[in-house]
C-alpha cells in the first residue's frame, strides 16, 4: 500500500513538472505572436483620396451654433481636425460615439472632433439629442461625404494643423478610433501601411 501511495506521488510531480513546461512554452509562444502581430489601425480604404493629399476644403453650417464651420483645408484653429462620419441608421456609429467623444476629450489640446452626416434635418435633429451630441460639433452635408470619398460607415479621416490627410479609414472599434490619433507617434497611417512596410 505504501509503494503504491509512493508510485502516484511521483507520478503526480512528474505530471505537474510536464504541465508547467507546457504552460512556460504556450506563454513563449503568446509572446511571440503578439509581436508579430500588426496593430489593429483603421482599415484605409479609399479610391478618391489618399494619405499625404492635402484635404479638401468645404464649408458647412455647425448644427450646433448654426454658424459657418470650415472642414478640412488648413484648420483655423491651428489644430489637427478628427471627422467623423455617422449616420442615424448606423448601429455601429452609435455605439462608437461616445467612445470618439471621449477620446477627443482626451487630446483636445491638439485635436478638434467633428461628426459629419447626412439626411433629413428632423431625422439628424433627433439623432443629435439621442447621442447627445449637442456640445459637439455637427455637420449635415451630403457634399463632405462625397469630397472625402466616404462609402462606408462608420469612417474616419485626420487632418493635420496644415491641412494635409493623415490618417483616415473604416474604424469598428475603440483601438480604430485611437489608431488615427497615434498616426504622429507611429508614423504609420493605416494598417496597409503597416504590413508593406514590415512584413513585403
Amino acid at each position: 500500500m505504501t509503494n503504491l501511495l509512493i508510485a502516484s506521488n511521483i507520478i503526480l510531480w512528474i505530471a505537474l513538472v510536464v504541465l508547467a513546461i507546457i504552460v512556460f512554452a504556450l506563454v513563449r509562444q503568446i509572446g511571440v505572436l503578439y509581436e508579430r502581430v500588426a496593430p489593429a489601425g483603421a482599415l484605409s480604404i479609399n479610391k478618391q483620396l489618399k494619405v499625404g493629399d492635402g484635404a479638401p476644403s468645404i464649408d458647412a453650417i455647425n448644427l450646433m451654433n448654426k454658424q459657418k464651420m470650415h472642414i478640412g483645408g488648413k484648420p483655423e484653429s491651428g489644430k489637427c481636425q478628427l471627422l467623423f462620419f455617422v449616420s442615424p441608421t448606423c448601429p455601429m456609429c452609435k455605439s462608437l460615439i461616445p467612445i470618439a467623444k471621449s477620446i477627443s476629450r482626451e487630446e483636445q489640446s491638439w485635436v478638434d472632433l467633428v461628426f459629419a452626416t447626412d439626411g433629413a434635418s428632423e431625422e439628424i435633429d433627433s439623432f443629435i439629442k439621442r447621442q447627445k451630441l449637442e456640445k459637439a460639433n455637427v455637420v449635415n452635408s451630403e457634399l463632405v461625404g462625397k469630397a472625402f470619398g466616404v462609402a462606408k460607415l462608420p469612417y474616419a479621416v485626420l487632418i493635420d494643423e496644415n491641412g494635409t490627410l493623415q490618417a483616415m479609414g473604416i474604424v469598428n472599434s475603440r483601438e480604430h478610433i485611437e489608431s488615427l490619433f497615434n498616426v504622429k507617434e507611429t508614423g504609420y497611417a493605416s494598417l496597409q501601411e503597416y504590413m508593406q512596410k514590415n512584413f513585403a
